[in-house]
């Protein structure tokens, strides 16, 4: 359920052109420049909306009306350069583009968090930097009175989703002339999320942006997978545990390098039996796929995903869990090409797990204070927690089924069948003539 003002439109068909696709940074040049020279703009305008909100409780509707048609161009533009809407987009902000945003009227806030916006803004703008295009770490340089070197920092970017995901889609549009289904989704969650926060920047709303994938607006597809997620956590945390969380975790970081070890020889082992005999080994299916499952048991656990300490075998029945069918036929070439083949799942979930490296930083302060880990930031580290391992599960020759990036939660619920009608009397499903 969406309840939130800010919601994600999407109706995109997927469709992508070549040619745009190949050119599509220097086509968004325009844009790019357009934005930094409205975002001037938009300064002076939210430091007026801010003054004015303070002090009427509420932006006024000629600001917020401005601002509002920023935050959709940004959604356009970001739309457009990732690869996750086709058309090129107009210069005006205006409602209609495939990937658009619905933003409220101008309503009363609370005065209190107009005059905090800005602190209360910066954990959804670094959740919505790693779900985005990412982040710097790192800095400049420092220098002694006498001129020299005194210690010197390197910038160093750490992609986010969409970066991942536009980079990834940039390949496969031009192969295929479409941009896949999971990928497209991924990266629209991350401007959803975006909108959200930027609009909660903007003083547009004063509702905080949910980081739960189904808090974005459409409903992501999430097709049958041979391993699937497992949820059964209530969200309550021991502060005690929170705390020391890091600490308590060390037994299973030694336990889980030592079992990568095993797991590495016995994906190669599992390998060559799947090219012989085209599926897996039922002994060494289940070695691996206990991996796969303790591997998702321990993030979870280091993340604030989950709160029990976990087991060391990979049993299954753990709060965040994975789920693993039997072995299946595998195509043969599949397997021999899989070490080439993982690549650009591995570039997705290198984006997620700095996406589980924020969500556990933000919700260890926020377990600490109320006991309760937020329920967006625990599906959205479900979803990652999924992926990475549907990335083990396929690059150990567990299945053969791709990583699929869809920030779905759980599929979609299906209609219930139109219930049969009662029989009459007679036995017919028709009444009596009068």
């Amino acid at each position: 359920m969406n309840d939130h003002p800010v919601r994600l439109v999407l109706q995109d068909d997927l469709r992508r052109s070549r040619l745009t696709v190949f050119f599509r940074l220097l086509l968004a040049i325009p844009h790019l420049v357009w934005i930094f020279i409205w975002a001037i703009g938009v300064v002076f305008a939210v430091v007026a909306a801010w003054l004015a909100g303070i002090v009427v409780g509420r932006v006024p509707r000629g600001l917020h009306r401005f601002l509002a048609a920023y935050v959709r161009y940004l959604v356009h533009v970001t739309a457009y350069v990732s690869l996750t809407a086709n058309p090129f987009p107009s210069f005006t902000g205006e409602p209609g583009y495939p990937v658009d945003v619905e933003l409220p009227e101008p309503a009363q806030q609370r005065r209190w968090t107009i005059a905090l916006r800005f602190l209360l803004a910066l954990p959804a703008s670094l959740l919505a930097a790693v779900v985005g295009w990412g982040v710097y770490s790192g800095g400049g340089s420092a220098t002694q009175g006498d001129g020299t070197a005194e210690g010197s920092f390197a910038f160093l970017p750490l992609g986010g989703t969409l970066a991942a995901c536009a980079v990834l889609g940039w390949f496969a549009a031009l192969g295929l002339g479409r941009e896949p289904n999971g990928l497209r989704d991924l990266g629209a969650y991350g401007i959803g999320y975006g909108a959200q926060t930027w609009a909660y920047f903007l003083l547009l709303t004063d509702r905080y942006p949910r980081s739960s994938p189904d808090g974005i607006g459409p409903e992501w597809g999430l097709p049958e997978h041979e391993v699937s997620l497992a949820l059964n956590d209530d969200g309550r945390r021991s502060r005690l545990t929170v705390f020391f969380r890091f600490l308590l975790a060390i037994p299973h970081f030694v336990w889980l390098l030592g079992w990568s070890i095993l797991a590495f020889l016995a994906a190669i082992a599992n390998g060559l039996v799947a090219l012989i005999r085209g599926r897996s080994a039922l002994p060494l299916h289940r070695f691996l796929g206990a991996y796969v499952r303790y591997s998702a048991h321990v993030t979870a656990f280091v993340c604030v995903v989950a709160n029990p300490f976990p087991g060391f075998v990979g049993a299954p029945g753990y709060p965040v869990d994975i789920v693993i069918g039997a072995p299946e036929r595998q195509r043969r070439w599949i397997t021999l090409l899989r070490t080439f083949l993982v690549v650009p799942a591995l570039i997705v979930g290198g984006a997620l797990w700095g996406v589980l490296v924020v969500v556990g930083f933000l919700g260890w302060f926020v377990s600490l204070a109320l006991g309760r880990m937020p329920s967006g930031l625990r599906n959205l580290g479900a979803v990652a927690v999924r992926y990475l391992a549907q990335t083990n599960a396929y690059w150990f020759v567990v299945t053969d089924a791709y990583p699929y990036a869809s920030p779905a939660l759980l599929p979609p619920p299906q209609p219930e069948p139109a219930p049969f009608p009662e029989p009459y009397h007679d036995g017919s499903d028709e009444p009596e003539a009068a």
